[in-house]
């Protein structure tokens, strides 16, 4: 099915790794117009040049932390001097380091969870909603996660994730009377398809053991209903579906686990 993303306008948060360089592929591939919004320079350049390679009619970068003031303007101004407005944001951005509640009592460490999970998104979808609302139409998709309804190590990010999904919900009460629709995907784990798949910013850079050993990942396998691992590749698919507005134009305020069934909400 041809989604009409042919030279929509998209800007992608936190799209130089894993999630994120999966779903800007995706777009890619149907020729959208992209910015890749990072804080690592030479990882979003290679993603940048992937892009291209897969079909993207043009690809830019945004540069800088996404938690400072101002930063979701600043994300959102190469669309609208380049291309006059934008079609599509994708709140991807995010954080984890797995930890336990009661143990997790390093405030440093929750509040960079906290401040990159949930108010990089706040930033980036107040800054889209006016543009949006100009021209009578616009997709927010939130990467929020299956953690967001509760899994073992995983309180601070999930309940960072869980805020998402109140964020997109209202989001898409107050706006959907502009044409403005917000929806979330929860993917389960994704594990990086190879090296070159994070940057050194990215929390996978210490290695796939530093998050999850492999006997927790074979435990997980287990209670999957699917018996397979989520890729970045099948929430590319699901985000690029979810944005399109000649596949998806009644769907707004909704809530897609992609984790193989791992998670049902």
């Amino acid at each position: 099915m041809d989604l009409g993303l042919a030279n929509a306008r998209v800007l992608v948060t936190g799209g130089a790794s894993n999630i994120g360089r999966g779903i800007v592929h995706g777009f890619a591939a149907e020729g959208a117009r992209i910015v890749i919004a990072d804080v690592d320079e030479a990882q979003a350049a290679k993603v940048r040049a992937e892009a291209l390679e897969r079909g993207a009619a043009e690809a830019d970068l945004a540069l800088g932390d996404l938690t400072a003031d101002g930063a979701g303007g600043r994300a959102v101004d190469p669309l609208l001097e380049r291309w006059g407005g934008i079609d599509v944001l994708v709140n991807n951005a995010g954080w984890s380091v797995p930890g336990f509640i009661a143990a997790d009592t390093d405030r440093a460490k929750w509040q960079k969870t906290v401040e990159i999970n949930f108010f990089s998104a706040i930033a980036c979808t107040q800054a889209v909603i006016p543009p949006m609302r100009e021209a009578g139409a616009g997709s927010i998709v939130f990467i929020a996660s299956d953690a967001a309804f509760g899994q073992i190590r995983q309180g601070i990010y999930g309940a960072t994730k869980a805020a998402l999904i109140a964020l997109a919900r209202t989001t898409a009460k107050e706006h959907g009377r502009h044409g403005i629709r917000s929806n979330v995907v929860c993917p389960g784990l994704v594990l990086p398809d190879g090296p070159g798949a994070v940057g050194t910013a990215s929390l996978w850079a210490a290695g796939q053991d530093a998050v999850f050993n492999e006997q927790q990942i074979e435990y997980l396998t287990r209670d999957i209903p699917l018996r397979r691992l989520t890729n970045a590749a099948d929430i590319a698919n699901a985000v690029t579906w979810i944005s399109s507005a000649r596949a998806a134009r009644q769907v707004t305020g909704q809530v897609i686990s992609v984790s193989g069934g791992y998670t049902m909400p």
